[in-house]
């Protein structure tokens, strides 16, 4: 697949799922807006990638005002974004869900829901002036089939897939395409947190028997299912589990 002459922002891309899709766009020739909340991390991952090939860019996805300065950044740097990544979030630990606290809660909803909403207002005007784009929202399987213990992070993924669904019809028309990637609970830094407990291998056993190919999803996964889903021009609107098997 070939994204010569593209050009992508991805949040939450200093880490885990981003990174790996900050590298395999590059690797396919697209420009990459490495954002995130860290901006000295960002920009490890744009040099590792190459000065000609990626900028990293700091900003706080819940602000508004940070997405309208990192969409202005990557436009002036490398044009207007043919692709945009909404992949930055946050979990709760897992416990009972009347454990956890307002502020957590507040939190999560504002990273992982509120985001969707302010890179919409931030990017899609110049999208469609630009003659459209497109734009992949990280959701999860928690929206899908949820486990106990992770209720109000379930919330917020259930709202990430339908929020893809209507805006996909909603901007069609613009010829912008919006789709969920949806991936099982992966090897990333927030691992220990949806499970509830250390990340050793006793406790991911007791999670890998729920999915019927037997391992957790990798970054690279995700990648895969994000170059799948930006070069796809026939489809929109679509919430694609990367769970092997997890939502059967």
């Amino acid at each position: 697949m070939d994204l010569n002459g593209k050009t992508a922002l991805i949040t939450g891309a200093a880490s885990g799922f981003g990174k790996a899709m900050a590298q395999r766009f590059a690797a396919l020739g697209a420009r990459v807006a490495v954002v995130d909340l860290s901006g000295d991390k960002a920009a490890e991952v744009a040099a590792a990638i190459g000065a000609d090939k990626a900028i990293g860019v700091t900003a706080d996805v819940t602000m508004r005002a940070d997405l309208d300065a990192a969409v202005k950044t990557v436009t002036e740097a490398f044009g207007v974004p043919d692709i945009v990544v909404n992949n930055a979030g946050m979990t709760h630990k897992n416990q009972p869900l009347l454990d956890v606290d307002e502020a957590t809660f507040d939190r999560v909803f504002a990273v992982n829901v509120k985001s969707i909403y302010n890179m919409v207002h931030a990017v899609v005007p110049a999208m469609r002036d630009h003659g459209g784009g497109v734009m992949l929202n990280v959701g999860s399987t928690a929206g899908i089939r949820p486990r106990p213990g992770l209720t109000w992070y379930n919330g917020s993924k259930g709202a990430t897939n339908m929020l893809s669904k209507s805006l996909a019809v909603e901007l069609a028309p613009w010829n912008i395409r919006v789709n969920a990637i949806c991936p099982v609970m992966g090897a990333t830094p927030m691992l220990a947190d949806f499970m509830g407990a250390p990340d050793t291998p006793e406790n991911r056993a007791k999670f890998l028997g729920s999915i019927p190919l037997g391992r957790l999803c990798e970054p690279e996964d995700v990648a895969d299912a994000a170059v799948y889903l930006a070069t796809a021009h026939f489809i929109t609107g679509v919430a694609l589990p990367v769970d092997g098997g997890r939502t059967i």
